[in-house]
């Protein structure tokens, strides 16, 4: 029985990390939402210069890797480079 509290535990806990995650993802976007149209507001008030997109894309760059951390997404290493890594170390020792 105290095994199965413990998994329902861990479980708990990882569902908590994922919805906070995503969370701050969403905070996240909503600052870049209302950030970047005010930077640029400014920007095409004062300069002709278009300053404006440097934050943009390296904040939105940033934003995009949040969100693929958030829902779990990694284009790099996936769940099969995962599996097949943990199955390669366990080979080997």
């Amino acid at each position: 029985m105290e095994n199965q509290d413990v998994s329902t535990n861990s479980k708990y806990l990882r569902a908590k990390e994922k919805v906070e995650a995503i969370k701050g993802f969403y905070g996240n976007l909503l600052a870049y939402s209302i950030v970047i149209p005010i930077l640029a507001f400014i920007n095409y008030n004062t300069t002709s210069f278009a300053w404006f997109l440097f934050p943009a894309l390296g904040w939105g760059f940033g934003l995009t890797m949040h969100g693929f951390g958030a829902y779990g997404y990694n284009p790099f290493f996936g769940k099969d480079w995962e599996e097949r890594k943990i199955q390669e170390f366990m080979e080997n020792s």
